[in-house]
């Protein structure tokens, strides 16, 4: 029987343009980093909610180990 291999979401500092949220979001969710950044970028032009909800996800989503 295999084992579970459990995933864990941080921030990706190696791929990181600036907090390394998307990277990090990226490779948990297995989609390249670009569409995650673009969708942040559509999300913070349409209102704004994308600045908050990334500044959020920086401070929640821990940092890696490497």
């Amino acid at each position: 029987m295999k084992k579970m291999e459990t995933k864990k979401l941080y921030r990706n500092s190696s791929n990181a343009v600036f907090g390394g949220v998307c990277a990090g979001l990226g490779e948990y969710f297995a989609v390249d980093k670009v569409i995650i950044r673009l969708a942040w970028a559509l999300a913070i032009l349409i209102g704004g909610v994308g600045l908050l909800a990334y500044i959020i996800a920086w401070i929640v989503i821990p940092r890696d180990t490497v």
